[in-house]
């Protein structure tokens, strides 16, 4: 009887313990939930979570989901309507290509002092033409005073017209190295070609040298393969044709004149005799040269690392840059407008976002002001 009446007390001490533990856990949650700032943070959870839209997409009945799988694959047709439409574009740029041809031709020409314009052809009004008057004439003193002390120039063509263009672009002249710059100056035109009709989508671009010193090309090419079909695995990425490899040519370096290889003297001990001998050793070097052997994408699929990615996605970015600016625009590069034009339109964006920011700054100011609890 004792031990029933010990097992009782025993039992009646874990309930009551239990009850109290209850208790202090509910007077505890009734605590926390009067605290402020615990609601407002469970209330920005859910408020958050109610924005979702995949958690929305969730909560609809089964016969709406069905209805939007079939969107997504009209969106699918869609992309691939998309594609055919760049396709035609791509067919369009070559045709324009040819008619823009002879200008640039003309344009090469005048660059490299093979033609003179005619007066006609160099008639143009500038929006600062009194101030280039002033200077011109002023000009024209010290080319007179030159003469009259018997100094002649003879300027041919456009000197450095394209290697201006290198210096004057930063996504360029930080490609050029010191020792770039004296071929660079040998560069007398760049063009672009486009794949031919019924070819996989790609362009070239063509890099036309004069005689030199460093190599015995005369033109130097980069080919940029492109893509314009939506991903199997991810259509809805598709906003248009991609670079998706590039192929540069094999330079024909003359006798030590290869600027994108240095040559470094290491010294080796002889692990048993305690000789010491000095070999030779190439190694790479920096170079814009480098630009016409790029990193292979790999066709087995298997991925590349960071870094490669990161050199390959810059190059991509350069032969883009080539295409659609520098060879259509190079005058307006060479004489540093575009690259204002840029800089404006940049900074335009800046100054829109800031000045939307104010506003929106205002306006809290005035709400606190007119809230009377405040």
């Amino acid at each position: 009887m004792a031990d029933n009446s010990k097992a009782e007390d025993t039992a009646s001490d874990s309930v009551e313990a239990a009850k109290n533990g209850s208790d202090k856990k509910e007077k505890l949650a009734d605590q926390v939930m009067q605290n402020p700032q615990v609601l407002a943070a469970l209330q920005e959870r859910l408020d958050n979570t109610a924005l979702t839209p995949s958690s929305y997409i969730e909560t609809l009945p089964k016969a709406v989901k069905r209805r939007i799988d079939a969107l997504k694959q009209l969106q699918v047709k869609c992309a691939h309507i998309e594609a055919k439409f760049y396709e035609e574009v791509h067919d369009l740029e070559r045709k324009y290509a040819a008619l823009y041809q002879p200008l640039f031709d003309k344009r090469r020409e005048f660059i490299n002092g093979e033609a003179e314009p005619t007066d006609a052809e160099s008639e143009w009004h500038s929006e600062n033409e009194e101030e280039e008057k002033l200077a011109g004439d002023l000009k024209n003193v010290v080319v007179i005073e030159e003469k009259a002390e018997g100094e002649e120039t003879n300027v041919k063509g456009i000197p450095d017209f394209w290697f201006t263009i290198f210096r004057n672009v930063d996504m360029l002249s930080e490609l050029v190295q010191e020792y770039d710059e004296p071929i660079l100056k040998h560069l007398q035109d760049i063009k672009v070609k486009f794949s031919e009709p019924g070819q996989p989508m790609s362009f070239s671009l063509e890099f036309h040298f004069g005689p030199n010193d460093y190599f015995s090309n005369s033109v130097l090419t980069k080919t940029y393969k492109m893509k314009s079909e939506p991903d199997k695995t991810d259509p809805f990425s598709f906003e248009g044709p991609e670079i998706v490899d590039c192929e540069g040519c094999t330079i024909d370096w003359k006798k030590g004149k290869n600027v994108t290889v240095k040559t470094i003297k290491k010294k080796q001990k002889h692990k048993g005799r305690g000789t010491v001998r000095t070999i030779t050793k190439q190694v790479p070097n920096d170079s814009f040269f480098n630009f016409f052997s790029p990193i292979k994408v790999s066709g087995d699929g298997e991925s590349l690392d960071e870094d490669s990615e990161f050199t390959l996605a810059a190059d991509f970015e350069i032969g883009h840059f080539f295409r659609e600016r520098i060879v259509p625009r190079a005058v307006l590069y060479f004489t540093g407008e575009a690259i204002e034009d840029d800089d404006n339109f940049e900074e335009g964006e800046e100054g829109e976002e800031e000045e939307l920011e104010g506003e929106e700054e205002g306006e809290e100011e005035e709400d606190a002001e007119s809230d009377p609890k405040v």
